[in-house]
C-alpha cells in the first residue's frame, strides 16, 4: 500500500510501515497544505492511506467523499518513542481501513476504533 504520513508526524516513523511505501507530506512538496488539500492530493497520487495525530481531522472535515483510508493515532505525544508501540495495530489495520473514514488507534493497548 502506499502510506502518506502526515508532516506533523516523525519521518523515523516510515521504517515502522514494513511492506508499505510510506512518504511524507513534505518529502512530496506538500509540507504547507490544509488538511482538505492535502487530501485530494494524496488521492491523486494514488495513496491508499494516511497516517496522522491530528485528533480534530475527522471533524473538521468530511472525509466520505475522499477514497483514502484515514488513520488517525492517538499516543501520549508525536515522539517515535510513543508512536512506534501504536505500528503493530496500525500493520494490522491499513489493509481492511475502510475509505473515505477515519480508524483511530489508541494507547498503549492499541484499541480500535472506525469512525464515520
Amino acid at each position: 500500500m502506499r502510506v502518506l504520513l502526515d508532516e506533523c508526524l516523525p519521518r523515523r516513523l516510515k521504517r515502522e510501515l514494513v511492506g508499505h511505501n510510506a512518504r511524507t507530506g513534505p518529502e512530496m512538496g506538500w509540507a504547507t497544505k490544509r488538511n482538505g488539500e492535502l487530501l485530494q492530493l494524496a488521492v491523486a497520487g494514488e495513496f491508499d492511506a494516511f497516517l496522522t495525530v491530528d485528533r480534530k481531522l475527522q471533524h473538521q472535515q468530511n472525509l466520505s467523499p475522499f477514497n483514502i483510508a484515514v488513520v488517525v493515532l492517538e499516543a501520549k505525544t508525536n515522539t517515535l518513542a510513543d508512536l512506534a508501540p501504536l505500528m503493530p495495530e496500525v500493520l494490522e489495520v491499513l489493509p481492511s481501513a475502510p475509505r473515505g473514514r477515519a480508524t483511530v488507534v489508541r494507547g498503549r493497548d492499541a484499541r480500535r476504533l472506525t469512525i464515520d
